[in-house]
C-alpha cells in the first residue's frame, strides 16, 4: 500500500521554491537575504502575496528560522537540515541583533528591564542586550511608518537568544515602548552590512559550526 505523505512534510515541501528534495550529495549552501518589508518568509502563497520565490530562483532551500512579514532584514537559507536547526534552534544560542524604532524615547529603567528580562504571556524572557542607538543609516521603507507628531520615535539594538514568536515587539511593548519598524541586522556572525533590500549573499556554511 502506497503512504501519504504526512502534513508535516507537506507543510515543508511547500516553502521550498520546487518540489524536487534537494540531493543529498548537493554541498551545503547558505544565502543571506536582505529580507524587505510584507515579504512572506515562505516560496509559495494561494493569495498571491509576495514570498521568497520573487527573490530567490535557486532550487532546495528552505529559510533557517522566521522573519514575520512586517518585519525587514537579515533572513538566512540553506539546503543543509542540520546547518537549518544550529541556525533556527534556540537551543544553540545563536544571538539574533534587531534594530527597532520604537514610538517614544526609552529611559534606562526601560533598557535594564530590556536587559533582565520580560515577563510576557509566555514566560520571563532570558537575559538580552539592550541600548538606545543613532537611526541607522538604512533603506526608506514603503510604505514609511505612520508617526504621531507629538511623539517622538527613538532607535533600540536589542540582542536575543530566543525565538519566541514576535518576540522583540512584545518586549518593547511590555516597557511602553511600541515598536513601529524592525530590522533584524545580525545572526551569528553574519550581518546585512552591504546587502540591499531584496538581494542576497552566498557565505561559507563553515562560518557556523556544527553540533
Amino acid at each position: 500500500m502506497t503512504k501519504r505523505p504526512s502534513a508535516h512534510r507537506s507543510r515543508q515541501q511547500s516553502n521550498r521554491p520546487h518540489d524536487r528534495p534537494t540531493s543529498p550529495r548537493a554541498a551545503p549552501t547558505l544565502l543571506l537575504l536582505n529580507k524587505p518589508y510584507r515579504v512572506l518568509t515562505q516560496f509559495r502563497d494561494s493569495e498571491g502575496r509576495t514570498t521568497l520565490s520573487d527573490f530567490i530562483s535557486q532550487p532546495g532551500l528552505y529559510p533557517a528560522g522566521r522573519l514575520d512579514q512586517d518585519s525587514e532584514g537579515l533572513l538566512l537559507l540553506t539546503n543543509d537540515g542540520k546547518l537549518q536547526q544550529r541556525i533556527s534552534d534556540p537551543r544553540f544560542k545563536l544571538e539574533k541583533t534587531y534594530w527597532a524604532q520604537v514610538e517614544g524615547i526609552p529611559d534606562q529603567q526601560a533598557l535594564d528591564q530590556l536587559q533582565k528580562g520580560v515577563l510576557l504571556s509566555d514566560g520571563l524572557t532570558r537575559p538580552a542586550k539592550a541600548r538606545l542607538i543613532t537611526t541607522p543609516d538604512i533603506w526608506t521603507r514603503i510604505p514609511p511608518i505612520r508617526e504621531r507628531k507629538l511623539i517622538p520615535t527613538s532607535w533600540i539594538e536589542l540582542t536575543i537568544r530566543e525565538g519566541r514568536n514576535r518576540q522583540v515587539r512584545r518586549m518593547t511593548a511590555a516597557v511602553g515602548l511600541p515598536t513601529l519598524r524592525l530590522i533584524r541586522y545580525r545572526v551569528g556572525p553574519f550581518t546585512l552590512d552591504g546587502i540591499p533590500p531584496g538581494e542576497t549573499r552566498s557565505v561559507d556554511p563553515a562560518l557556523i559550526s556544527l553540533p
